[in-house]
């Protein structure tokens, strides 16, 4: 990719691919009546039948769906996507709290993210890169491998990769890179992408460590690294439970159109996808994959090891935004997982794989147009108009008044006797 010199990443927070794009009007969303409404659902134990439903506005539960090891695999249930609703349930709460993870938002919610996924193209196959949450998820990313983690358990700061991690590599090979974190005194947290793997990457990044809003400024200069690596601020604008999420669209836009007016556009790839799927339903069961190591997962006490890492998890919405992207409201069918931005990195400046996984994994070739950025001629020479991001004072007013009645009445049905 010699056109491509700058490669941004931004990685959200615990929503599936249908939970996003379900609606979208193109890619393998919800099956959807004449009326368009979704038919999907999932079943309590009791017998009773949760319909997918619209959220009744952008607000979140505090009492999130599970996406935990040991929850993914029980929705997962065997292949047949059908556990999402019972997976979620309670001992402390009525089992139907179990019916929000059939909730799934639209282009009334978000119309920025609806707007981008409309003019750039989409992946419909990008899966998460294990069945768990956000840690061994991001491992996975800059890794590819998990090192035995299957839950946000471990100590971040005592955490090692012998394998290394790509931001290592990237110092090694001199290539330049920023990791962009909330405006917060970093030193004092964690949770920073580069600190999954904090025993290899907490050195360099504090050489590397820039301010959020420093991103837009360096955009602006067209100053950015070869690698900008931007992590949310986690408490408030990644989208995950109970946050209102117009709030991290805004940030997603605001990068967006930082990239679009830097001097740097014609020279720049931004890669958005999400962590995993945040215990909302997807209709897609995750394929096998690629055991990355000899290293089996260590689960807490009571859960089982199932497959191990040889199975993907759940999918989650991805675009990618660039000049060479492909046209024509592309969809990617093509199988990723996380490992697939190492493939990606790697064969960009030529770098070693990790372990197997990433090393097998497919790049995202296939979300740009090739022969145009051979002949250098953009398909999006500039970025195309695109919807505000939802955060309107109406949008933000749940935040205040609460996320309404999940899921809503009339949404249950129960099963038919005969």
């Amino acid at each position: 990719m010699p056109g491509i010199e700058h490669i941004v990443f931004l990685m959200m927070e615990n929503h599936s691919y249908d939970n996003i794009y379900g609606m979208l009007s193109r890619g393998d969303g919800f099956t959807k009546n004449a009326a368009g409404q979704p038919l999907n659902t999932n079943p309590y134990t009791n017998g009773s039948i949760q319909h997918a439903f619209p959220m009744p506005n952008t607000c979140q539960l505090s009492g999130r769906p599970s996406q935990e090891w040991m929850a993914s695999h029980n929705a997962f249930d065997n292949g047949t996507n059908t556990g999402f609703v019972r997976t979620n349930i309670s001992s402390t709460v009525h089992e139907q709290v179990g019916g929000v993870a059939m909730g799934y938002y639209t282009s009334n919610h978000l119309p920025f993210t609806y707007s981008l996924a409309e003019e750039f193209p989409i992946g419909d196959r990008w899966f998460c890169s294990v069945l768990a949450q956000t840690w061994p998820n991001r491992r996975f990313l800059i890794a590819g491998t998990a090192r035995a983690d299957t839950d946000d358990n471990v100590n971040l700061t005592a955490s090692y990769s012998p394998v290394g991690t790509i931001f290592e590599e990237l110092d090694k090979h001199n290539i330049s890179w920023l990791n962009y974190a909330p405006d917060d005194d970093w030193t004092t947290i964690s949770g920073n992408t580069p600190d999954f793997y904090g025993a290899n990457d907490f050195d360099s990044e504090l050489h590397s460590h820039r301010n959020l809003s420093q991103f837009m400024i360096d955009a602006q200069a067209g100053t950015l690294p070869e690698f900008s690596f931007i992590d949310p601020n986690y408490g408030y604008q990644s989208q995950e439970n109970p946050q209102n999420i117009v709030v991290g669209e805004s940030l997603i836009a605001s990068v967006v159109d930082a990239i679009g007016r830097s001097p740097l556009w014609l020279k720049t790839l931004f890669i958005l996808t999400y962590d995993e799927h945040g215990g909302y339903y997807d209709h897609v069961a995750p394929p096998p994959a690629l055991f990355p190591d000899n290293v089996p997962p260590s689960v807490l006490p009571g859960e089982y090891q199932y497959e191990g890492y040889g199975r993907l998890g759940f999918r989650v919405p991805s675009v990618l935004v660039s000049p060479y992207s492909k046209a024509n409201k592309y969809v990617s069918h093509v199988v990723y997982d996380h490992t697939s931005v190492l493939a990606t990195l790697q064969r960009k400046w030529n770098l070693p794989s990790f372990t197997y996984r990433d090393a097998n994994a497919n790049d995202l070739l296939d979300f740009l147009d090739m022969d145009a950025l051979k002949k250098g001629e953009p398909t999006f020479p500039t970025m195309p108009v695109l919807a505000a991001a939802g955060n309107t004072p109406e949008a933000m007013a749940c935040s205040t008044t609460g996320p309404g009645v999940i899921p809503p009445p009339g949404t249950i049905s129960n099963p038919i006797k005969y």
